[in-house]
């Protein structure tokens, strides 16, 4: 941080980032030279032979490259170990030293393609192999280079010597022009990266609608920082030290005794026993492979025989499984029947996702679950995270919501209504209720859906497992306490998951690199040890003396880079609830009231040991801030989810809590 400048542009990495990969070539270098060394031993006496000749002055010319490598990778591996990240004063000799470097490539180069000459004319096998491993050498090399490449890298010009190195006065013609400029390219690269990366997608309307939003929220998050990816690692691996050490010292959370739209005496239990039963369906609309997932042994036997048979009648209702899989294994995770089931759809198009609609005798409803994400296409239906107006009658204040999601709930809520799916689903049982379901991405979509059609069906009730967390405004998810109720688990990143969550996160990773005193490779190291094997937290300093606060008010970008004057990132990073911190986005949050499971003992456990959870009702507020943990991940996947409900609703040591833990403000299971 910032990233190295050389060779006239600048590029992906930092000059600290050297240190493993030039030691892992060091070591790599070392052996090579000491088997050359022993070869040239082995081979002493016999140069003066019939051709031994070329051999001897080819093994002295690469003994002698590969000690002038061996000391140009020991001097950057030791200058790319000084400093921190943010004081690359000790490493200003680290360009003069990848100068260096490339140049002995020259050499290494020719006196390759020379012993590929001489191998090839005399059909030498072991010299062969080792002239084949020297190649893979450079060819890693090339592809090394080829991952820090940056495109936005070209020089940038310097602000005028009359203004301060940090700020830049954008306000003339020329300076708005060329921020346009620099803006207008980011976008451009960001576009084709994801064209890249979604070129086996249909290249319509709705991909480059798609494209063209992401890109533009991806160029303007990282428009204002200078971070390569070794800085946001070191980043998160201090904030997850940092956050572990306040949640050690601070006193137990204080949870809300009730569901916050809810009688005081409302069970939870029996909240919790329903949530169990409707995850079952939410898990289930992800089709086979969760279920292959879920059971490796047994999974592929179960559905051998159920593919590609009875396609005739199951295409009266089913669509987009052409093998019938994705049905079978909905058919052998719900345990309904063939005829309970109304619509079934596996149509997946960027802002179309699969549901089905069936009959649960069982609860007496009509149930509608929503797949979650699965799919390329589902990738970029989460990444459309702008704000989209979302008028709902009856409801005050400013209605808006994540603009994938409420496309993509607009569109089952289409299906459901103009082709007349519910009206067949209650024409066959008037008097069961209609509840709606889904998982992460499929959460947000069902708790929008419902948001829909709830004046239309008064009585829907929806059960939303790891919703996203920028979904619906204040005004909406207000609104949405009384019919819809979100779980999530542990520390889950999705539901924590918005943009003026992922600013603050990016304000709070810069602060706390800022302040480290330690070089970046400890850092990791140390990280990688504390997310391994666990221990206690890096004391590393947090706080800032008046001189580095000062320095630190002024956004953190190397001295050639393009600086935005109005950097939201940076206008409080002296301090986390500084008033002049305006968000640059509009706020969202989860919907409805919030379940929230976590782990009941110990962060850290054997791998035998049994995971015991209790349940709390939590308030939107408590998921405003992203919490690392190598459990951010796995909190969010359905198959953990459904385990740790029927282990709340299993385990009856662990039912509802006695009541006088009310004096204590703790309703948990």
């Amino acid at each position: 941080m910032p990233g190295m400048v050389v060779f006239g542009r600048r590029w992906g990495i930092a000059s600290d980032d050297l240190v493993f990969p030039g030691s892992f070539e060091l070591f790599i270098r070392i052996l090579w030279w000491i088997g050359t060394m022993v070869l040239f031993i082995y081979h002493k006496g016999h140069f003066e032979c019939n051709g031994r000749a070329v051999l001897h002055s080819y093994l002295v010319g690469l003994l002698v490259v590969l000690a002038l490598i061996i000391l140009s990778l020991c001097a950057i591996v030791y200058i790319s170990a000084q400093g921190t990240i943010t004081n690359p004063g000790p490493r200003r000799s680290m360009p003069a030293l990848v100068y260096l470097r490339a140049i002995l490539y020259v050499p290494e180069l020719v006196w390759a393609c020379l012993g590929a000459v001489w191998v090839s004319d005399d059909g030498r096998g072991f010299w062969f192999i080792k002239l084949v491993n020297y190649w893979i050498i450079l060819l890693f090399t090339a592809v090394g280079v080829v991952f820090v490449f940056d495109p936005l890298g070209n020089p940038r010009p310097q602000p005028p010597a009359m203004e301060p190195l940090g700020v830049r006065d954008m306000q003339s013609s020329e300076g708005t022009q060329f921020l346009s400029t620099a803006r207008s390219l980011a976008v451009k690269v960001w576009e084709s990266r994801l064209r890249l990366l979604c070129c086996c997608l249909p290249q319509d309307e709705s991909s480059r609608a798609a494209f063209s939003s992401i890109s533009q929220l991806f160029s303007s998050f990282f428009s204002d920082t200078d971070l390569v990816p070794s800085d946001i690692a070191a980043g998160l691996a201090l904030l997850h030290q940092e956050q572990d050490k306040m949640e050690r010292s601070r006193d137990p959370d204080v949870v809300v005794p009730h569901s916050p739209s809810s009688p005081v005496g409302e069970d939870l239990e029996d909240e919790l026993e329903k949530a169990t039963h409707w995850m079952q369906f939410a898990a289930a609309a992800y089709g086979w492979p969760l279920y292959i997932y879920s059971n490796l042994f047994t999974g592929p036997c179960k559905l051998s025989g159920d593919c590609c048979m009875s396609r005739v009648a199951e295409d009266e209702i089913v669509g987009g499984d052409h093998l019938g899989c994705h049905f079978s294994s909905i058919l052998q995770t719900t345990g309904l029947q063939y005829r309970d089931f109304i619509h079934v759809s596996f149509h997946n198009q960027i802002y179309e996702i699969p549901f089905f609609v069936a009959l649960d005798h069982k609860r007496e409803a009509i149930l509608v679950a929503v797949r979650g994400t699965l799919s390329l296409k589902d990738v970029l239906t989460d990444l459309s995270a702008e704000c989209e107006n979302l008028p709902v009658e009856g409801v005050l204040g400013a209605c808006y919501a994540h603009k994938g999601i409420s496309q993509a709930a607009g569109y089952v809520y289409k299906r459901l209504v103009n082709d007349g799916i519910l009206n067949q689903a209650f024409s066959i049982a008037p008097e069961y209720k209609l509840v709606i379901t889904g998982h992460s991405l499929g959460a947000g979509a069902a708790s929008v859906l419902a948001i829909l059609l709830r004046n239309s069906f008064p009585t829907l009730q929806c059960y939303a497992f790891s919703p996203p967390g920028g979904l619906l405004s204040k005004a909406l998810a207000d609104y949405s306490k009384d019919f819809v109720v979100s779980v999530v688990l542990g520390k889950d990143l999705v539901p924590r998951l918005s943009i003026p969550n992922m600013e603050d996160l990016k304000r709070k990773l810069l602060k706390i690199v800022s302040n480290c005193n330690k070089p970046k490779y400890r850092i990791l190291l140390q990280g990688c040890w504390y997310e391994l094997f666990g221990g206690d937290p890096d004391d590393c300093p947090t706080e800032m003396d008046n001189r580095r606060e000062q320095e630190l008010s002024q956004p953190l970008l190397g001295e050639e880079s393009l600086i935005v004057r109005h950097s939201s990132s940076y206008q409080s990073l002296g301090s986390d609830e500084s008033p002049a911190h305006t968000p640059a986005h509009l706020p969202l949050f989860l919907p409805g009231r919030i379940l929230h499971i976590t782990e009941d003992g110990p962060t850290r456990r054997s791998c035998f040991s049994q995971v015991r959870y209790r349940a709390d009702w939590s308030n939107e507020m408590a998921f405003r801030s992203i919490l690392i943990s190598p459990r951010m991940l796995t909190d969010h996947m359905p198959d953990i989810v459904l385990r740790a409900l029927g282990t709340l609703t299993k385990d009856k040591p662990f039912s509802l809590c006695p009541s006088s833990l009310s004096d204590s403000q703790h309703n948990a299971i």
